[in-house]
Parts: structure tokens; C-alpha cells; sequence
């Protein structure tokens, strides 16, 4: 008997069949001459291994890469196999010496990956990169472990190819509730006053708490078992690349890195060699012409999780002030 979801499962699960329309806007690229005036807002379908040494070089700014965790995990008709640590080393070394050429002087390289295999990760980009910090995140998702403590943490590493970078702090500030609101001489101490509740907009730490795992009720969410948030990637983002600049995800899996780019202004080039990822890919940068909104970032800040409310609450309070002045001009 077929399953059928519920009205409130958005999840994006089309098959190939069903996205024919979707695969076709994808791309392949056989050649350096070829990629160098294409590639640019494109998902290219073909083997990461063999598309990135036919890339232009020095045409990057941001590289964003989630690669297969050291695991054996099967992703809708491909196996990765878990390997030996000095395998999973070497694997990681060979992709970094791709990646590295691709990148402009003054670019930055975010890289995902688990517990197990951090260390590896930390210590190979370094052969390459300078690092500038590990971020850890906090992912809510999974039911535990028997014999052991349950994984609820990653690490992203975060590197860049020289010293002159950009970082806009002020671009990824988190919005958090005050406690204890501090004044001076009867006024709010380096913290806002609303309707809404007393927030301050502070500088993120390299542990972040506020991620949500996408979910079935989330329009962002695919069947992809190792999707990443639009959040997550938002804040890499908006800290490290500037509007208009050329956004790079070696493992694109389903098209999160290529959705924010495209929210947030950005140009993307996202390699994904699994025709079903490339067509949910696909359908998401579809649906990003029509909502550019990307959950849990909101008037410009980042808010803690389980804040929808109050988000919803100031984006409606400042539509109806808008659209209040707008009927006072014309009177």
C-alpha cells in the first residue's frame, strides 16, 4: 500500500522521472574552455573529482564543502564506504589539493564533518590553509546511542587561503532575549526595549546552539539524509563572502548552499554527482525565485531556535507600519 504524507509533509522527494524538467537544467562540463563561461549560477552534474580540475582557476571565493562523513552510508543508489583513517586522510588530502587552486587569493573554505573525523580533517587543511577557527553546532536530531553518549555535535572547520579574508561580523550577529535587563540612568544598558521583549543583538561564538536540523513540515526540507540547514549555511555566508560573490560546494548534495547563495545575493557553481539530489537541487533554487526567506534569520539577525513567534510578531508589526505610512503619503 502506498504511503501517503500529510498535508503539513513538505518534504521534497520528486524522483528523476517525475523531475525530468529539473535534471535538464543541469549542466556537464568536459572541458576548461567550456566550464569557464557556464558554470556561473549552474548545477553541474558529474564527479567532483573529475569537474574541479576543469574549473577555472582563482575564480572562487567561498568554497562551502560538506563531503561524505567516514561512514558507510548509502545515498539513494550510491554506497561511501567507511575506510581506513589514513584512507579517509588521503581522500581528504586529494580534494583540498583541487579545491585550493580554484580559490581566489583572498578566499575563504568552510569544511563539515563529524567527531571521528575532525582531527583528520583540521590537520590536512592545514597543510594547505591557514585555520582560523573550529565551529561546532549543536544538531537536536537522532534518538541516541546504547552503549555510548549520543552524538548531538559537528565540527566545521574554517580556513583561508592568506591573511586578507572577509569577515562580516556585523552581518552575523544573534538575536537573544535579556534576562536581566542592565540599566543606566533609566535606560537600557547595550540592549533594545520592544512591544516584543527585551533583545540584544550580540557577536556568535564558534559554538553554535541555535541550528534546526530541517524537518518534514520545513518548505527546505528533501529526503536527503545528510541535509544541512539554510541557517547553518546563511551564517558561513554572510560572514565570509560578499554580495555578488562566487559561492563553491564540491558535494552539493541537495542544493542548500546554492539556495542561500541565491537568497542572499550570491553567486553559486554547486557539483552533485547523483541525478536525484541534482533534481531536488534544482526544484529548490525554482522555489527560492518565489520565497527568498531562510528560517530562524530575520531583520537582519540571526534568532535563537523556538523564536517563530516572536519573529513573525516584528516582521507583521513592521509590514503594518509600512503599509501605514504608505497610506498616509497618499492622502
Amino acid at each position: 500500500m502506498e504511503k501517503v504524507k500529510s498535508s503539513r509533509n513538505r518534504t521534497i522527494d520528486l524522483t528523476v522521472e517525475e523531475g525530468r524538467e529539473y535534471l535538464s537544467r543541469c549542466i556537464t562540463v568536459n572541458s576548461a574552455e567550456e566550464s569557464a563561461a557556464n558554470i556561473i549560477n549552474k548545477t553541474i552534474l558529474g564527479d567532483t573529482f573529475e569537474v574541479m580540475p576543469l574549473l577555472p582557476e582563482k575564480s572562487v571565493d567561498l568554497v562551502i564543502a560538506d563531503p561524505p562523513y567516514n561512514l558507510t552510508k548509502t545515498f539513494h543508489g550510491t554506497t561511501f564506504a567507511k575506510r581506513t583513517a589514513a584512507d579517509y586522510e588521503e581522500y581528504t588530502r586529494t580534494r583540498l589539493s583541487l579545491i585550493y587552486p580554484l580559490m581566489k587569493d583572498t578566499g575563504s573554505i568552510y569544511v563539515c564533518c563529524d567527531w571521528e573525523t575532525s582531527l583528520i580533517v583540521g590537520r590536512v587543511l592545514g597543510e594547505f590553509f591557514t585555520i582560523r577557527s573550529r565551529i561546532t553546532w549543536q544538531r537536536e536530531k537522532g534518538r541516541g546511542a546504547s552503549a555510548n553518549w549520543k552524538n548531538g555535535l559537528e565540527d566545521i572547520w574554517f580556513a583561508t587561503k592568506s591573511s586578507h579574508y572577509t569577515f562580516n561580523l556585523d552581518a552575523v550577529k544573534i538575536r537573544k532575549k535579556v534576562i536581566a535587563p542592565y540599566k543606566v540612568d533609566g535606560k537600557p544598558k547595550d540592549w533594545d526595549e520592544t512591544e516584543g521583549g527585551n533583545y540584544r543583538n550580540t557577536c556568535p561564538s564558534n559554538f553554535w546552539d541555535d541550528i534546526t536540523i530541517p524537518f518534514w513540515s520545513m518548505p527546505e526540507n528533501t529526503a536527503h539524509p545528510a541535509q544541512k540547514s539554510e541557517k547553518l549555511f546563511a551564517k558561513i555566508m554572510l560572514a565570509s563572502s560578499n554580495p555578488a560573490d562566487v559561492v563553491f560546494d564540491p558535494f552539493l548534495g541537495s542544493g542548500t548552499t546554492s539556495v542561500v547563495a541565491k537568497k542572499l545575493g550570491r553567486n553559486y557553481i554547486g557539483v552533485e554527482a547523483n541525478e536525484q539530489y541534482c533534481v531536488w537541487a534544482e526544484k529548490r533554487l525554482e522555489m527560492a525565485d518565489l520565497d527568498t526567506n531562510i528560517q530562524g534569520y530575520a531583520d537582519g539577525v540571526f534568532w535563537e531556535r523556538n523564536t517563530h513567534a516572536e519573529q513573525s510578531a516584528k516582521t507583521k508589526k513592521e509590514t503594518d507600519a509600512h503599509d501605514q505610512n504608505s497610506v498616509q503619503r497618499n492622502v
